[in-house]
Formats: C-alpha cells, structure tokens, sequence
C-alpha cells in the first residue's frame, strides 16, 4: 500500500466512492484538492478519521449525549456534521464553524488513516461531473497532477449519508446517501 505523505494528494478508494484524498492537516494538500477538483471554494470538505479520537487534532470536544449517539453511527457509512471553532481549521471549515467527519468500517481505510491521520475525502471527480467509478475515469479526470493512484476494481456506491449532530444528541439528516440511520437514534 502507497503512504500517503506530507502533502500527496491522490486517488484513494473509500467504503463509498473513490476519493481524491489528502492529509487534512496540510494546508496545500486541501487547497491543491480544491483546484483539481473546481470546487466551491465556500463549501467544507469531509473529513476521514480513524477514530473519534482524532476530533482532537480539530479542537471537538463532545458531551456524553453525542458521544452515545456517534457509538451508534461509527464506524459507517456516515459522514457527522460537527461544530468546529478553531480559527486555526477555517482552511477546513471555510468560515463556516463546523465540519464533517466520518469513521469508515473497512479494516484497510482504518489501517491507512491511523499512519496518513485525517483525510479529506471528496469525491473523485470534478465538480459537476460524475464520480469517477474506476480509476480509468479517475486518470481521466487528473491523470498525472496526483502524486498516487490505488485501484480496488469498480466502486459504485451513493456517497455517505451526511447529518447533523446537536448537543443533546438528536440528528437532522441533510443527505440521504449509502447507510440508513440506526433505529436507536431515529
């Protein structure tokens, strides 16, 4: 498996789609994303983690409600809208004070993100184009501005289910994609 270092960008299969991914801690990964991906610089990408742990590294502190109802949601299928208020992450957040993380549930992903740390994970297409379902149509798409390709065959999936999560636990979905919600937080 390639590491994916410092501030590579390239084409990395999730549980859902290919994504065009890159440390989320590097400022010129995220921007270099953006571009390639003709991206609305206003909209916030979602943010891969291997464990809620790693909402740390962003400065989320969670109360006992939403910890109880993220054990119900990850690890999946589904990405968790949470606020985030560093100054420090607006590259992130694009001055919007939150940010969508996700814990997948595929061993491999897991492996990659505890050595990589948080990804950004967007889908691999340009804006407005569909997602790339091999990594044929992904070369396509950037062909040599990656640093990486890694091929898992054809990915055909909707992109996660995206929520919201409040202070007492309860979520809005925003997204209707790849997972349902459990029934225990329905």
């Amino acid at each position: 498996m390639k590491s994916i270092g410092n501030d590579s960008v390239g084409i990395l299969p999730t549980d859902t789609l290919y994504s065009l991914a890159g440390p989320a801690l590097s400022k010129k990964a995220v921007k270099k994303i953006y571009y390639l991906k003709r991206r609305d610089f206003t909209k916030p990408l979602i943010v891969m983690i291997a464990s809620t742990s790693d909402l740390d590294k962003f400065h989320i502190k969670l109360n006992r409600a939403q910890r109880r109802t993220l054990s119900h949601l990850w690890p999946g299928k589904i990405s968790v809208i949470l606020p985030c208020q560093s100054k420090k992450f607006s590259y992130l957040t694009r001055n919007t004070g939150s940010l969508a993380f996700r814990i997948p549930k595929k061993k491999s992903l897991t492996k990659i993100l505890k050595l990589s740390g948080p990804l950004v994970v967007p889908s691999a297409n340009p804006e407005g184009k569909k997602p790339a379902e091999t990594i044929a149509e992904a070369k396509k798409y950037f062909g040599n501005k990656l640093n990486f390709y890694i091929d898992a065959g054809r990915l055909c999936s909707k992109p996660s289910t995206l929520v919201s999560l409040q202070p007492d636990g309860s979520v809005t979905v925003l997204r209707k994609g790849a997972s349902k919600l459990p029934r225990k937080i329905n």
